[in-house]
């Protein structure tokens, strides 16, 4: 069965909602029912997006962008390096 899909916003949103219900007592496996996770999800939410904000979150996301297109052009890169030397060796 496929669990759905957080986007980060949600995410934080829920840890901070989370995080006051831990205040006011409740266990984790309480706090991650009410959210319909598992204790291993939170736990895991809490390491990746513990002390996030908005702004965190939006860096994070041009970060990652940045990231992609960065991947992208040494693949292409790596690419063009592998063709010119079969040329240079003449295997074509």
């Amino acid at each position: 069965m496929k669990g759905k899909k957080h986007t980060p916003e949600q995410v934080i949103a829920k840890l901070a909602e989370g995080d006051r219900m831990l205040n006011e007592g409740k266990t984790v496996g309480e706090v991650a029912r009410t959210f319909g996770i598992t204790e291993t999800t939170w736990h895991r939410w809490k390491n990746t997006y513990g002390g996030m904000k908005g702004p965190d979150m939006k860096r994070l996301k041009e970060l990652e962008a940045e990231n992609r297109k960065l991947k992208i052009m040494v693949a292409e890169l790596s690419l063009d390096k592998a063709m010119l030397k079969e040329l240079a060796i003449g295997n074509f």
